[in-house]
């Protein structure tokens, strides 16, 4: 059951509210100051907040702003309660950060109104959506019941494609994203000597081309190809669109799910701006053995070809595969059937990608 914690002066507009919501299902808690309120809230952590604005003693704007720098009672939603419609004293509160104001004498349907918007954006903004077919279905799910509308039909299924299969083709026409949700792949873009850049390397989990349906051009932007046997599932551009513009929460959440680690990204290219050979290499091996690409087992994991290595790492293909020789020889690897690496030591390339 939810807690619904009301902040209100007044006795008979205390009771009767407490009285509308508690009926709704609500376990109601009150308190006829902005003090009180303050150490309620502390004690019991309600799941949303109701405060009348002008009381005695501290204001609702003062208590808003006391709960909003507690880590604890920061992100509770908070509506204001106003008996005066004056767009300033509106503006005041929401220029705070409230989530929203009632204006009384309300009526119940826009009280209960009120607060089981504010609970379901709370729910929603808070919920962790697994990055895999059925984690990105619930959330598709979830997102058509938030906005009452159906975005995406329920009988989509899984692209199932070979090794070597392209996914998309730079310079085509940009129609969909991809969730990966079983496999490897890569995405590369052509260079004028006619030798790939490696762009990036995505394992189960990860999202792609969603770059591509944001550019003006509206082709995308690099190639896809699948590194194994790969499963994927394609979201139509429209679809992308449909979120990004139909709602402002929805469309947070959705960026938040789909855009994997662009600060990592960011990263990786200061990284390859600053960083030595070296470097370079054991922080790409290390990547690739926490996305499971490679790792302890020789037997499992994926081949990786050397020229693709050195896109990785951005440096000549000799030069990578001098790197890797060195490192092999050095303990850090193997070198194993197919072409697969298997780390021998990983604590030695953690050192060499922070300290070389």
């Amino acid at each position: 059951m939810k807690t619904v914690l009301l902040i209100e002066d007044n006795k008979d507009v205390r009771e009767t509210t407490a009285d509308i919501i508690e009926l709704a299902n609500y376990n109601i808690i009150t308190a006829e100051d902005g003090k009180e309120g303050i150490t309620k809230a502390l004690q019991h952590i309600p799941d949303i907040i109701l405060c009348d604005i002008m009381m005695p003693g501290l204001s609702g704007y003062e208590v808003f702003h006391v709960l909003n720098k507690n880590s604890k009672t920061a992100s509770i939603p908070f509506v204001f309660l106003t008996a005066k419609a004056e767009k300033a004293d509106v503006r005041k509160g929401m220029n705070l950060g409230a989530d929203d104001y009632l204006t009384k004498p309300f009526e119940e349907h826009e009280l209960l109104d009120a607060i089981s918007s504010r609970l379901r954006k709370k729910d929603f903004l808070q919920k962790q959506f697994a990055k895999n077919i059925e984690g990105i279905t619930e959330f598709f799910e979830e997102a058509s019941t938030y906005l009452d509308i159906e975005i995406l039909s329920k009988d989509r299924e899984l692209q199932q494609l070979k090794k070597g299969e392209i996914i998309f083709n730079e310079g085509r026409t940009a129609h969909s994203m991809y969730l990966i949700d079983s496999g490897a792949v890569k995405t590369f873009k052509a260079t004028e000597t006619g030798k790939d850049f490696v762009t990036g390397m995505y394992k189960s989990g990860d999202f792609i081309g969603q770059l591509s349906l944001l550019s003006h051009k509206e082709v995308y932007i690099e190639t896809a190809i699948a590194l194994e046997n790969t499963a994927v599932f394609g979201i139509p551009k429209d679809f992308f669109i449909k979120l990004l513009h139909s709602n402002k929460i929805i469309a947070n959440k959705f960026i938040e799910l789909i855009s994997n680690d662009l600060v990592e990204i960011q990263s990786k290219l200061v990284n390859m701006a600053y960083a030595t050979v070296r470097q370079r290499a054991a922080k790409a091996l290390l990547e690739l053995h926490s996305k499971g690409l490679i790792n302890d087992n020789p037997n499992s994991g994926i081949g990786i070809p050397r020229d693709d290595f050195a896109g990785i790492i951005g440096t000549a293909t000799e030069t990578a595969i001098r790197t890797l020789t060195e490192f092999k020889e050095e303990g850090f690897i193997e070198v194993t059937t197919g072409r697969k690496l298997k780390i021998l030591n990983k604590k030695g390339l953690e050192q060499i990608a922070s300290f070389d």
